[in-house]
């Protein structure tokens, strides 16, 4: 990978903060765009905007050529069997919201399971305690190892018969860690349990194939993948998802509508009442153009050197504590730590005055950051434009904050 060519396509990268080259390193809540998806959203608006599905006019015309495009883009980078398998969402959380009001609600019972991690984002938490409490399912967790993975031989002693849905992260927001989602899916299947993968973290560096993985939902949200924001997928087998009912209703999602009932279109549009996110659709084809052309192999390897490196230089800084597992084989883009004796949101704020942005909180996350012993962390999250200069300048900026604190008190 040329990262400077691949740098030079960030404008925003280009500019400086508090008197400092920006050094970004929060892509794990939001990645930046490249030139060509913020020209593909400017095109749209300038030359093509109209509705789609509605008007025969040329305008009409050309957006949902360009809209329906972009759903098959997404139906190739994930590997559906069909365009009907791929809805339009406003990004994971919706999904994931989706799955467990129309379809959780519809099939499960008192007496039934919904097993998760700790390890997952509030998003991926809160729609399955809704729905223990509404269907009287009971809400299980798998045991995570010390260093925050998970052990197929705990998968398989967690799920039982009455299991009915299996629902992980593929890559943890907060440990890095990357889940054998495959092996997990083989074991819910043969329970007769249905798999769901929050695909948040894992799109934008992963190769996903979801009829490899044999998921039966997923979703990941644009926004962390160099396209817009507001705009998310949700996959779902199409057996799966032709027996769910709509969660909107409106215009659109319609074949006949009477007095006293209606009839639903068929997939995907049953999902999409209303205007859809039509640019964010677009400029997601245009993002998923761009990894493509990049190799979604060529940033996995640029993410696993980029790991080593941020480990093996922050391990070097007295008093820090990593969290997640320190193989950078077993993580993706990012490393959450804590400096001792230093709250993280001023670990945030000091490298923020050196130009230099990473998160700080609980990340959504607040069951994990219980597990980790820990009110908060930070978190300093990579991605293909990032380099070992960013890590050295994270590592010069923690020894100053350390400095800066061990002065003040």
């Amino acid at each position: 990978m040329d990262i400077k060519a691949i740098r030079s396509q960030f404008p925003i990268l280009d500019q400086e903060v508090n008197g400092h080259p920006l050094v970004y390193l929060d892509s794990s809540a939001t990645s930046q765009k490249p030139i060509s998806v913020i020209e593909t959203l400017e095109k749209y608006y300038k030359e093509i905007n109209s509705n789609v599905h509605r008007g025969v006019h040329t305008l009409g015309t050309r957006a949902t050529d360009a809209y329906e495009g972009a759903r098959e883009k997404v139906r190739k980078f994930i590997n559906a069997k069909s365009t009907q398998e791929v809805i339009f969402t406003r990004g994971t959380t919706t999904s994931l919201n989706w799955v467990a009001s129309s379809y959780a609600m519809a099939n499960l019972k008192e007496g039934d399971e919904i097993v998760i991690t700790v390890m997952e984002h509030h998003s991926n938490i809160i729609p399955w305690q809704q729905v223990a409490k509404k269907t009287g399912a009971t809400l299980k967790y798998f045991p995570l190892q010390e260093d925050g993975t998970l052990s197929l031989d705990a998968v398989q002693a967690t799920i039982t018969a009455n299991t009915k849905i299996v629902s992980v992260t593929h890559v943890s927001n907060v440990l890095g860690t990357i889940n054998p989602i495959k092996e997990i899916a083989k074991i819910a299947h043969e329970n007769g349990a249905v798999m769901v993968v929050d695909e948040a973290q894992g799109a934008p560096h992963l190769k996903i194939d979801v009829q490899d993985l044999d998921v039966d939902f997923l979703g990941f949200s644009g926004h962390k993948m160099c396209g817009p924001t507001g705009i998310g997928i949700l996959y779902g087998k199409k057996h799966l998802l032709e027996n769910m009912e709509p969660v909107e209703f409106g215009g659109e999602m319609i074949d006949f509508v009477e007095l006293y009932d209606s009839t639903w279109k068929e997939l995907p549009w049953k999902f999409e009442g209303g205007t859809p996110t039509i640019a964010g659709a677009i400029g997601l084809g245009a993002a998923i153009d761009f990894l493509n052309e990049v190799g979604l192999d060529n940033i996995a390897e640029h993410e696993l050197k980029l790991s080593q490196y941020a480990l093996e230089k922050l391990s070097t800084i007295e008093g820090i504590s990593i969290y997640g597992p320190m193989d950078p084989a077993k993580r993706s883009g990012l490393v959450t730590f804590n400096i001792e004796d230093v709250h993280p949101h001023d670990v945030a704020t000091v490298l923020d005055a050196e130009g230099i942005a990473v998160r700080a909180g609980h990340h959504c996350a607040q069951p994990l950051m219980r597990w980790l012993k820990a009110t908060a962390t930070a978190r300093a999250s990579y991605y293909l434009y990032n380099t070992e200069e960013d890590i050295d300048k994270l590592v010069s900026g923690l020894v100053k904050t350390k400095e800066y604190f061990s002065d003040v008190f």
